[in-house]
């Protein structure tokens, strides 16, 4: 995107009365912010229904254009990035849904369109039976699914469990704010927040400057549900706003699941009662999610045409040396005995193998008589 598309399409943002609706209309007749300003003084033919008060909006759009050179000079000296709808780069998954932002603000190193992408979210008070569920999850997750991204909203209690359970485990995360990117709020999570720049990420539409204000969070939760393949409610009372932003992603069409809680407790009668309605699916871990989201048959197809290519690169070795790379490739590194025993090849005869192929470049001997490919 341009930075004069990424100024017109600031100032279209900030055009009073102009609705979401209206802008993707705009947009999808038009083709872009640029076209919309050079045609700002004609637009009743393409929004015949809109109130005259936001066609008149519309065709001063230019006195927005100062606020938009703010917020340009914040995003170059903030390392932001400005991802408008039309950009490659932008979610596909979110702009998928009619009520998508036209534009966010970005900083971070996550793809945000990742091949395997889950929000979690839930209670602010997040109990200990909570915080376990959220640390397993993300965890097996973690090793079912090491690419897997996961989103959540940075707020107190399981948002916050969440970020800060895949940092440990090696996880990308993002949080989607409900503010501009010159704070973070709450003011606690600062350090959270700043580790996830450089393994995750933090996304908004809101500009710097914007008050935090409660109606942009339930404005946030559209982007939290739309971004992801499946949310999930880990504790959730019957009010709040997980529950929003579960009925926000079944109206998109994601599948939305839910941790049970025991039939009394109020931390999880929320997600007790989107079970029992069938809103969403019972949950009991990473496996059975990984499974039923189909992101099982993705992980053994990409470790399939590893493997693939594993043994194209093996195919110039005999076949006592295929074996030995075989099982060093299971592992970063293997002491000689074991590799005996795993290659039913006896030690004497293996350790000429391993000279051979030491001399070929293929393996590397370590410190204490073990050995690695050498890469």
């Amino acid at each position: 995107m341009t930075e004069q598309e990424t100024l017109y399409m600031m100032a279209l943002t900030q055009v009073p009365s102009l609705n979401l609706a209206n802008l993707h209309v705009l947009i999808e007749e038009l083709g872009s912010a640029t076209a919309i300003y050079e045609n700002r003084k004609s637009m009743r033919e393409v929004l015949t229904a809109a109130p005259q008060s936001t066609i008149d909006a519309i065709a001063v759009m230019e006195s927005h254009l100062k606020r938009a050179e703010q917020e340009m000079a914040f995003c170059k000296k903030g390392g932001l990035t400005c991802l408008g709808i039309n950009d490659e780069t932008y979610p596909q998954r979110l702009r998928d849904c009619a009520d998508a932002p036209i534009l966010l603000y970005y900083r971070g190193t996550a793809d945000l369109n990742a091949r395997h992408v889950v929000s979690m979210v839930g209670t602010r008070q997040i109990t200990g039976y909570g915080k376990d569920l959220c640390r397993s999850f993300v965890r097996d997750l973690k090793n079912l699914c090491p690419d897997a991204l996961v989103v959540s909203g940075l707020a107190y209690g399981v948002d916050i469990q969440c970020h800060r359970t895949a940092l440990e485990e090696g996880l990308d995360t993002v949080g989607v704010l409900a503010h501009g990117l010159d704070q973070i709020y709450p003011r606690h999570h600062r350090d959270t927040a700043k580790q996830m720049l450089n393994q995750g990420g933090l996304l908004t539409e809101y500009m710097s400057g914007t008050p935090i204000d409660k109606r942009n969070f339930v404005q946030r939760n559209r982007i939290v549900a739309g971004i992801a393949d499946a949310v999930i409610v880990v504790e959730s009372a019957t009010k709040g706003g997980s529950l929003i932003t579960a009925d926000i992603a079944l109206s998109y069409n994601r599948q939305v699941w839910a941790f049970p809680g025991r039939v009394h407790d109020t931390h999880s009668a929320g997600c007790n009662k989107l079970i029992s309605s069938n809103c969403a699916s019972l949950l009991t871990g990473a496996e059975d999610f990984c499974l039923a989201m189909g992101w099982t048959d993705d992980i053994q197809h990409q470790q399939q045409l590893s493997e693939g290519v594993q043994q194209e690169l093996f195919a110039d070795y005999s076949e006592e040396e295929q074996r030995i790379l075989h099982a060093l490739s299971e592992e970063d590194s293997k002491q000689i005995n074991i590799l005996s025993v795993e290659t039913n090849i006896p030690v004497g005869q293996l350790s000429s193998l391993l000279f051979s192929l030491e001399m070929k470049g293929a393996v590397q001997m370590l410190v204490g008589g073990k050995y690695k490919i050498k890469r």
